[in-house]
């Protein structure tokens, strides 16, 4: 099935004529300057680690929260915090996602909250950088540097706000955070992709 083949569809929606404009990703120099917030909905956190050596298995957060804020002509100072609950950990098995809320794992109940809070950033290139920032998870804070890559910006035709997103990946070893269990059977090594939205507040 062809992309024309939605267009009666969009077009009763009254999307045709601004799909266009959510398409068309804004140069990284013209993305407006301002405050940002978290667009949890769109907002996805995934691990993947290597398990018993066999396979790259993944993981999801959701309901991320927190702000940016950026000025395209200053990237340098831009500022980010983000909050992740952690009792939002999924998996494709049920069990495994259970296990991941106890105290040999993630101890939802005592420590709910994964937080990024962004030190230094280090553009790299055009649309790219290194985000530096303190990670805490499981009750520990260690630094951690994400790298960056700016995908998009515009009006969401859905909401109409003018939303800005980014790409961007790390790794962490989980037994520097307290998360031993299964290791080395179960990769120390770990590796976050995130893919951010933001909705401009100012």
């Amino acid at each position: 099935m062809t992309s024309l083949s939605f267009a009666p569809a969009l077009a009763a929606l009254g999307l045709v004529a601004t799909l266009s404009t959510a398409q068309a990703a804004t140069a990284p120099q013209d993305v407006q300057a301002g405050t940002y917030q978290v667009e949890t909905t769109h907002t996805q956190v995934t691990f993947s680690l290597l398990h018993f050596g066999f396979t790259e298995y993944s993981g999801l957060f959701s309901g991320a929260t927190g702000s940016l804020t950026y000025d395209a002509a200053h990237p340098a100072a831009s500022k980010l915090s983000v909050s992740i609950p952690v009792a939002s950990v999924q998996t494709t098995s049920a069990k495994l996602t259970d296990e991941l809320h106890g105290a040999d794992w993630f101890d939802a109940a005592r420590y709910p909250t994964a937080t990024f809070v962004s030190t230094k950033v280090v553009p790299t290139g055009t649309g790219t950088a290194n985000v530096t920032g303190n990670f805490t998870l499981h009750g520990v804070t260690k630094p951690l540097t994400l790298q960056v890559r700016y995908v998009g910006a515009g009006i969401n035709p859905m909401d109409k706000a003018y939303t800005l997103g980014f790409q961007a990946t790390g790794t962490l070893k989980r037994s520097d955070f307290g998360v031993k269990t299964y290791v080395p059977m179960v990769g120390d090594d770990v590796t976050l992709s995130i893919a951010g939205a933001f909705e401009k507040q100012n």
